[in-house]
């Protein structure tokens, strides 16, 4: 996705007016269907966080949960880098907003603009992007960093599926909590 469309998506105000995302596919190898869709669930989380001031990202809008919108982008950065970074292409970067001294931080630590989590996350989403780019196919493994056994590179997508699909029913709650839109 280029910055124009993020700048569409986020500053178009399409809610309640339209949907930009493109239709998923009904046909395709495994691969297009599992990207696709996954990048379908990117998008929709981009949406629920756009056209609101940012400063209401941090609220923790649905008690009695501490969770809130900056707090799930600073998650799906981290899980972003984790899954595909750290765990599949095994590369030797630090993990963000997690320390074993703080291991909730994503959610309970908001500090900062979200703004910058946002740019971060999509940083990750961008990174995730080109290690899929680059792997031969979903059969390709990496070594899950956890445990030390083969992971399949279809394993994270897939995991990573579930947690758009978790996180995208918060973002919906949150969302309305905090300004009545919903959907999408």
């Amino acid at each position: 996705m280029t910055e124009q469309d993020r700048e569409t998506i986020v500053y178009a105000g399409i809610w309640p007016g339209g949907d930009v995302r493109p239709e998923r596919p009904l046909t395709g190898t495994e691969a297009d269907i599992l990207l696709a869709y996954l990048e379908w669930h990117r998008q929709t989380f981009e949406l629920k966080c756009s056209d609101i001031d940012p400063s209401r990202l941090s609220e923790r809008s649905v008690a009695p949960s501490t969770m809130s919108l900056h707090g799930l982008i600073r998650h799906l950065a981290a899980v972003e880098r984790w899954w595909f970074r750290i765990q599949w292409a095994g590369q030797d970067v630090a993990m963000l907003y997690y320390s074993d001294d703080d291991p909730e931080q994503d959610f309970d630590d908001l500090s900062g603009d979200p703004r910058e989590a946002l740019a971060v996350w999509r940083a990750e989403c961008d990174g995730s992007r080109r290690i899929v780019a680059e792997a031969p196919s979903l059969e390709a493994t990496g070594t899950h960093a956890a445990t030390g056994k083969p992971v399949s590179l279809r394993r994270v997508v897939v995991h990573m599926l579930a947690e758009y699909a978790q996180h995208n029913g918060h973002a919906d709650l949150l969302r309305e909590a905090l300004d009545g839109r919903r959907g999408q």
